[in-house]
Formats: C-alpha cells, sequence, structure tokens
C-alpha cells in the first residue's frame, strides 16, 4: 500500500472539498432548497485529472438525467416503475448520442430528481433538485476551469 500522496492528488482534495464548502454554504444559506444534492453532483463533475473536458462532460451526464428525470417524474406510475423508466431512457438516448463518458453521471442524476420521500412528492421537489444538480454542475465546473488557469498561469511563470 503506498501512503504518499501526490501534488495532483492534494489538488484534488482541495478542489473537492473547496466544492462542497461552497455548496455546503448554499445549503445552510437557503434552507427552504435542497442545496445537498448540488453536494453530490460538484464531486461527480470534479475529476482529479483537472481536466476541463472531463468536467464538461460530466456536466452534460447531469444535465441529460436531471432533463430526463423532470419529465419522468410526471408519469402516472409508481415510483419504482417511473425510476426503471427514467434510468432507462436516460441511458439509452445516452447511448443515441453516443455521450458514453456521462452515462453513470446522468443516470446519479435522474436517480436524484425522481426519488423523493413519500410525503414530499411534487414537481417543484424534483425542479428544485433539477436546480440544485445544476448549480452543483456549475460549481464544480467554474472551480475545475480556475485550477486549470492558475495551473497554467503557474508553469508560466516558472
Amino acid at each position: 500500500m503506498n501512503l504518499s500522496i501526490s501534488k495532483q492528488e492534494w489538488l484534488y482534495i482541495l478542489k473537492c472539498s473547496l466544492g462542497a464548502v461552497i455548496c455546503y454554504w448554499l445549503y445552510e444559506a437557503f434552507p427552504q432548497y435542497p442545496f445537498f444534492w448540488s453536494l453530490i453532483s460538484v464531486v461527480l463533475v470534479i475529476s482529479p485529472e483537472n481536466d476541463k473536458k472531463l468536467a464538461y462532460i460530466r456536466m452534460e451526464g447531469n444535465f441529460l438525467g436531471s432533463a430526463i428525470g423532470l419529465l419522468a417524474f410526471f408519469l402516472p406510475l409508481p415510483t419504482a416503475i417511473v425510476l426503471c423508466i427514467g434510468i432507462s431512457l436516460t441511458i439509452i438516448t445516452g447511448l443515441l448520442f453516443k455521450l458514453y463518458a456521462s452515462l453513470r453521471t446522468a443516470v446519479a442524476a435522474t436517480v436524484i430528481v425522481l426519488f423523493q420521500e413519500k410525503e414530499a412528492h411534487s414537481w417543484e421537489v424534483a425542479l428544485q433538485r433539477v436546480g440544485c444538480v445544476v448549480i452543483g454542475c456549475i460549481v464544480g465546473f467554474i472551480i475545475t476551469v480556475v485550477f486549470t488557469r492558475l495551473g497554467k498561469l503557474r508553469k508560466r511563470v516558472s
């Protein structure tokens, strides 16, 4: 077992922690909205490689899954069946558009939007979750872009 952590791995820890702190601040500042879902999407978007393209791909998956989850929410069927339909539609759509790298993220977003407690089953909750997932994606993407630019700037200065 290797116990050393590389500089890139420390940066990944820092980026994920920063994203979590920002999303947690949103959760505390706006308790009426489910910003805890932003915490999940922010860490799904951020990658150890500090790769903007990978962050974009993961955002794409979150957007796809959130949109399909919101559409599937309105199906007048039991939740378990809607979850299966939503997951299936997300995978099929991702495959049709050749979004292979973002499928897992897309499915996770679909589940986040669709899975609701029985007491809170409303389209408003689903829409709030979509918004929170998107905000988490944006936070993660901004963090990735900032760290990428700082890395390039640091290389120029060296």
